[in-house]
């Protein structure tokens, strides 16, 4: 299976297929938990992806493996563009379905380029301001989790944190963190009593590498569809227009009603492996009968070729965080 992997993306096979379809599945593979899911990811060649400034908990299970999503059961997680609310993405998702329940749990699959194509010829004016300004992304982190599956502070920017650092050592070595996204005064931070508020200017519209196609690189109708659906639940993302004003609720829920209409469903089998290119490619977490350990997905995340801007302004260029 591995050799077959490698031999393909010798020629780069797979990245070809993930670029024109999105998404490729696997099924009936020899995976049978974590280890064998990291060598069968890492067998397509890409940079694992670290993740820098975690909005979720997700501890390491295998080399690059982790929990794709810990939120009960009952909480739907909408279509959105993995880590769209931080200036560093990975390129590439895989999952891995190590127990499927009997009934709900699929993970959705649309595509950001026919929701950009649609977009623009419903909403044109929503797509133009968001072309103009990017989006204002403020994320709350508290020293505590925010809700069940939510990262604290230390988790999303504390890898160098060590016992006996006084407080000030912890708030430089966070800030040093912070500072690798490498995107100058498009990042901005606010110490708070419990934490910081840290704020992006990212753009929204991005563009598949060699093609140029446009895509909505998002989690708008996330936010939306979330706050609807899970009620007070905690969000500690605040997006608006890049400046500073408000996103009007109409286009969000526009968004949301465009991927209704064009997202699928996968329906887990033991063992399936779902690889995204998360460019182009949107996922998401629907709930589920039973109990809460009926469904074990895994997620293993890379980099790969940045996409390119869209706007002309230099917040507009997405860069990989430098390293550190």
């Amino acid at each position: 299976m591995v050799g077959t992997i490698k031999s393909l993306q010798s020629q780069g096979v797979l990245t070809k297929k993930l670029a024109e379809h999105g998404t490729l599945l696997f099924r009936g593979m020899p995976i049978h938990n974590a280890e064998d899911f990291s060598i069968f990811a890492h067998a397509f060649g890409y940079q694992p992806h670290e993740i820098i400034g975690i909005v979720v908990d997700r501890p390491l299970l295998a080399p690059n493996v982790a929990p794709a999503n810990e939120s009960p059961k009952e909480v739907l997680i909408y279509n959105h563009n993995e880590s769209p609310q931080v200036p560093h993405a990975p390129e590439y998702i895989f999952f891995y379905s190590q127990k499927a329940p009997a009934k709900g749990g699929e993970t959705p699959i649309s595509s950001s380029l026919e929701l950009f194509f649609r977009a623009q010829h419903e909403i044109p004016e929503f797509i133009a301001e968001l072309a103009e300004k990017g989006i204002l992304s403020r994320v709350t982190y508290k020293t505590d989790a925010q809700y069940k599956g939510g990262s604290t502070l230390k988790q999303a920017f504390g890898k160098e944190i060590r016992d006996g650092d006084d407080e000030a050592t912890k708030r430089a070595k966070i800030e040093a963190q912070i500072l690798r996204y490498g995107r100058g005064k498009h990042t901005t931070w606010e110490w708070t009593d419990d934490g910081l508020i840290l704020t992006h200017r990212l753009p929204a519209i991005r563009t598949q590498p060699h093609t140029n196609l446009p895509t909505l690189f998002t989690g708008l109708a996330a936010y939306h569809k979330n706050a609807q659906i899970n009620g007070a639940r905690k969000n500690p993302t605040l997006q608006l227009f890049g400046d500073g004003t408000s996103i009007p609720e109409k286009y969000l829920a526009h968004l949301a009603k465009i991927t209704d209409e064009i997202r699928v469903l996968h329906k887990w089998e033991k063992g399936d492996v779902l690889v995204y290119d998360n460019v182009i490619a949107q996922h998401g977490r629907q709930p589920w009968e039973g109990e809460q350990e009926d469904r074990v997905v895994l997620a293993s995340l890379f980099d790969g070729e940045i996409p390119g801007a869209y706007g002309e302004g230099d917040w507009a260029q997405i860069v990989q965080a430098l390293d550190g």
